[in-house]
């Protein structure tokens, strides 16, 4: 077969845009590609809900693929090894209550399920900035990771969304945009960005559970930024609780959603 080069580009060009396009107006906007978004996404998209990922890195996965120190295996406790069944990720039990797994197949195989799942993910993009109406967030603003990185003066993209969730890491980027540009209380005790605590497992693992939830109306925490946000420790190369923030979150979402359809 002969391969024309404009016909290559012409594929990329018209399917990437109409993706894009598709996904201007969505249910949930995740920002934010690590293990508790894609979780989120997964069983959102499952649900049949219309779910957008923005991740500004190259990669899709946060800080899983590393493992601990670059020594590329994770651990999950026993609850979070649920979802690992569930996803079909192989484990291995180290001692009662913990389980190793490779941490390239676990990333591999999560963004596999959320994208058969429906998950549609944007990577290279980066949320810059909200979009709030009526005191509520109901929207992205996105622009091009490379843009930001290069310090050009590009303007961005607008997308719809009737929920959006923070899973940004340790950063809380949307959270912090949201308290810093509108000046609005978060459901904090503070109603500020906390910031997170120094590393214990056991506590932060226990908190994430509490802590992922609605900050403000259309906004929602999920994984590491809802520890930095209620000031909860971090946890390092311990996954289930990233993994069971995701979980949550969706089925949060999913709660309000049918009752605000309903109202």
């Amino acid at each position: 077969m002969k391969i024309d080069d404009i016909t290559v580009s012409r594929a990329i060009i018209e399917t990437y845009t109409q993706r894009l396009l598709n996904n201007l107006d969505v249910d949930v906007a995740i920002v934010g590609g690590g293990p508790a978004g894609l979780c989120a996404g997964y069983y959102l998209a499952k649900k049949k809900y219309k779910v957008a990922m923005f991740e500004k890195k190259l990669s899709i996965g946060g800080g899983m693929w590393g493992g601990g120190i670059m020594f590329n295996q994770i651990v999950v406790q026993a609850e979070g090894k649920e979802i690992m069944d569930e996803m079909e990720i192989r484990t291995v039990r180290y001692r009662p209550g913990y389980y190793t797994a490779d941490a390239i197949e676990t990333v591999a195989v999560l963004i596999s399920k959320a994208v058969k799942a429906g998950l549609q993910v944007f990577n290279l993009m980066s949320a810059e900035d909200i979009m709030v109406r009526k005191d509520r967030v109901v929207g992205l603003v996105i622009n091009w990771s490379p843009v930001d990185l290069a310090g050009l003066h590009v303007d961005p993209i607008a997308t719809q969304a009737k929920c959006v969730i923070d899973a940004t890491g340790h950063p809380s980027e949307i959270a912090r945009l949201l308290r810093d540009k509108q000046g609005v209380k978060l459901l904090t005790k503070t109603g500020k960005v906390m910031g997170e605590k120094s590393m214990w497992a056991e506590m932060g693992e226990k908190a994430i559970m509490s802590n992922t939830k609605k900050i403000y109306p259309g906004l929602y925490v999920a994984g590491m930024a809802a520890n930095a946000v209620f000031g909860g420790q971090r946890m390092g190369p311990i996954f289930g609780g990233m993994l069971l923030s995701g979980r949550k979150v969706s089925r949060l979402i999913d709660s309000d959603l049918r009752r605000e359809k309903n109202v």
